[in-house]
């Protein structure tokens, strides 16, 4: 029979059912390749003040995890060190002080780790219910990759109906919101993407023109089919030599966000030719952002994207789905670059 343990019965919640004490997990054994993510047992955590546990049925695997795996992007202080920075279940259990969430509800939550387990603890403030129809994947797919989206084209950089929008990386889990929900808001998007078959991708969701970038040159695409006017917003996972490119394509008052850094962490630019165009040139990481920030955020996700979901005018594009004992495979897929959409594990 499996060891339970009853979570202490505290007159602020209900009473909540019989949780086990231990629950599948994946861990990074060391830094190294997909190899180094092993099933292992740990123990269910349990929830802190303004916190819940949720019995997670799904989760995202997204770019970061790939490099905490590595070594080389360690969790912020207090969080677990199991990958996973999104999760939809059912909540199981509520800490002190916990308000608007409820033992039972179905929920999709943004996580600072932990995510890649049967259960894992979410900030009540982070938890949303689920939109619409969707299945527990689908909803797994959305925190990480919505909140980021919202929180850095449309309010770092401000995107309006009317704008030009330039995202890096079409095809990926961010890649193809971004198409979906500034279209949706009335923005013109253009997508890179590294082949026909992904270009031909990012069009079908919305995209005026993908541009494949092992063939193409946007700076000049975007040149010529803004009438050389330029992207008022890009939205950069490269960086590197892409920085200074991406200026070259910027609109007069243009904005570029920067979120990953997957083409170098160094960059030479033109500093002329920022005051030139007057560019704002900014960067943003999520993860370790303070809660009550992360908790507005969730907020502005609500009310600004999730009646788009629920409506059906924003879907996650799901690639695959893999069981949690396969958390390396799903790794492995990631970094081959040969998915469109997101990859996902189911924890059911």
């Amino acid at each position: 029979m499996a060891h339970t343990k009853r979570i202490a019965p505290d007159p602020r919640r209900p009473s909540v059912p019989d949780i086990p004490a231990e629950m599948p997990a994946i861990e990074i054994a060391s830094p190294g390749g997909p190899e180094q993510l092993h099933l292992v047992s740990r123990p269910v955590p349990t929830p802190g003040d303004g916190e819940v546990l949720i019995r997670v049925l799904a989760a995202g695997v997204n770019r970061p995890d790939v490099v905490q795996r590595m070594g080389f992007y360690a969790p912020p202080p207090g969080a677990s060190d199991i990958p996973g920075l999104e999760v939809a279940g059912e909540v199981v259990a509520l800490g002190p002080y916990v308000t608007g969430v409820g033992v039972r509800d179905r929920v999709t939550a943004l996580l600072a780790g932990g995510g890649y387990a049967g259960y894992a603890v979410a900030a009540a403030s982070l938890c949303l219910p689920i939109p619409g129809e969707l299945s527990m994947v689908e909803a797994a797919a959305l925190p990480e990759t919505v909140f980021t989206v919202w929180s850095n084209v449309f309010e770092r950089a401000n995107a309006k109906p009317g704008d030009t929008v330039l995202v890096h990386g079409g095809t990926s889990g961010i890649g193809t919101i971004t198409i979906q929900l500034a279209t949706a808001l009335g923005a013109r998007v253009f997508a890179t993407a590294g082949s026909p078959e992904k270009v031909r991708a990012c069009e079908a969701l919305g995209a005026v023109r993908g541009i494949d970038y092992r063939t193409e040159d946007f700076v000049a695409i975007i040149e010529r089919e803004t009438g050389g006017a330029g992207a008022d917003v890009i939205l950069d996972m490269v960086a590197g030599t892409y920085v200074a490119r991406n200026m070259a394509a910027a609109a007069m008052f243009g904005r570029i966000v920067c979120i990953a850094v997957q083409g170098g962490t160094k960059a030479q630019i033109d500093v002329a030719l920022m005051m030139r165009k007057r560019l704002t040139l900014c960067g943003s990481m999520l993860r370790s952002s303070p809660l009550a920030t992360k908790a507005a955020l969730a907020q502005a996700v609500r009310h600004g994207v999730w009646p788009l979901i629920a409506a059906g005018r924003v879907r996650p594009i799901i690639h695959r789905t893999l069981p949690l004992a396969e958390a390396a495979a799903a790794h492995a897929l990631m970094e081959s670059s040969t998915h469109i959409g997101k990859i996902m594990l189911s924890v059911a």
